[in-house]
């Protein structure tokens, strides 16, 4: 059950090219946005599609596969857990982001 607590799945499409930073260590991150599209009527009857984008970073063998078969617009199933840090920007102002750190990839659709 411990397993279900931190636990995040979301299917959508990248929202850019993915960033993948080798570091020192020989180890790989891939950075990328997804967005996440639910359609529904509002009261008049009219479509209306909300996106949400979703930060995701994953590290080494996954971020390799990232990096070689996907891009922009790519659509996949990302499972993970979320995660949230603070950083500071360029001007020292102090920022706060939540991700989702993928443990399993799935690709949809073709290359």
């Amino acid at each position: 059950m411990n397993a279900l607590k931190n636990r995040v799945q979301l299917i959508g499409n990248l929202g850019n090219d993915p960033e993948i930073i080798n570091l020192e260590n020989k180890k790989k991150l891939a950075k990328f946005s997804l967005a996440t599209n639910e359609t529904y009527k509002n009261s008049e009857g009219e479509k209306i599609t909300d996106t949400q984008w979703h930060y995701i970073i994953a590290w080494n063998k996954t971020a390799e596969i990232i990096g070689e078969y996907l891009q922009k617009g790519s659509e996949v199933i990302v499972e993970g857990k979320l995660t949230s840090r603070s950083f500071e920007d360029k001007e020292g102002v102090k920022r706060y982001i939540t991700e989702v750190v993928c443990n399993e990839l799935l690709m949809l659709g073709n290359k």
